[in-house]
């Protein structure tokens, strides 16, 4: 079957209006940065060809037939649009090496600024929210500049490590997973996590942290049952309705 035909496909296009709600979402919650950043979904069965979002749109504009089929080598397969550079070496190698089917990567206010401190990330002993990422956080303690090229995408993608969380020093954040839906919850709660940490530090107040093993007893009761998160993502579907396809092309000239 070819590209374009998998891009027509009903379990395709599900996945493209999933996408394209989960960046609206996004933008509706101040999570994005401009027309930066990408969120991504491997097409299912085929970890070499993911869907992603396009250069140049505005989060809050983006429809499932705005959404990109691309390779590993970054090749526009199907789509209307091209894609940013660094998208392609950050979730190219996340996708590939993590084995992660969804692939979230944002510079979100509270999170990004928890990379920016000695600790670099969450501590998930504090809020309930923080709780359920109970170990499943990775920190990427290196900062090396914009991710332009293979070695620093791979770099990114080992330091996770196993995990579906990574703090990335001094630039944002990667939250990844199985399911759009349920990588979007997480998304979402991560940065409300983090910002409860950031007021609470803000105080100058002793913080006072649960035992690990409560919080990770926690974790797994959230983890086990991820119905609210469905539920919130069919809110999120009711609430922020997909645009018309009205904009113009952003192919890269021939």
């Amino acid at each position: 079957m070819s590209a374009e035909s998998d891009y027509a496909s009903p379990a395709v296009r599900i996945l493209r209006d999933n996408l394209a709600l989960a960046l609206r979402s996004a933008s509706h919650h101040g999570l994005s940065e401009g027309v930066c950043n990408h969120f991504s979904v491997a097409l299912p069965g085929a970890q070499d060809r993911y869907l992603i979002n396009p250069r140049g749109l505005h989060w809050s504009e983006i429809g499932p037939d705005d959404i990109v089929l691309i390779d590993m080598h970054g090749e526009v397969l199907a789509g209307r649009h091209r894609v940013e550079p660094t998208a392609l070496f950050i979730h190219g190698a996340v996708h590939r090496i993590t084995g992660h089917a969804v692939v979230l990567h944002c510079h979100m206010p509270y999170a990004t600024a928890l990379t920016l401190t000695a600790d670099r990330a969450l501590d998930p002993t504090l809020s309930q929210n923080a709780m359920r990422f109970m170990n499943r956080i990775a920190i990427d303690a290196q900062y090396n500049g914009l991710a332009l090229d293979d070695r620093e995408g791979e770099r990114i993608a080992h330091a996770m490590a196993g995990k579906d969380v990574a703090f990335l020093a001094n630039h944002g954040v990667i939250v990844a997973g199985a399911h759009i839906a349920h990588a979007y919850d997480d998304l979402y709660y991560l940065e409300r996590a983090c910002l409860h940490q950031v007021i609470a530090q803000s105080t100058g107040r002793p913080l006072v942290p649960v035992d690990a093993a409560l919080a990770a007893h926690v974790a797994a009761q959230i983890q086990g049952e991820r119905e609210q998160s469905d539920l919130f993502f069919e809110a999120l579907r009711r609430l922020l309705p997909a645009p018309r396809p009205e904009r113009p092309l952003q192919r890269a000239a021939a």
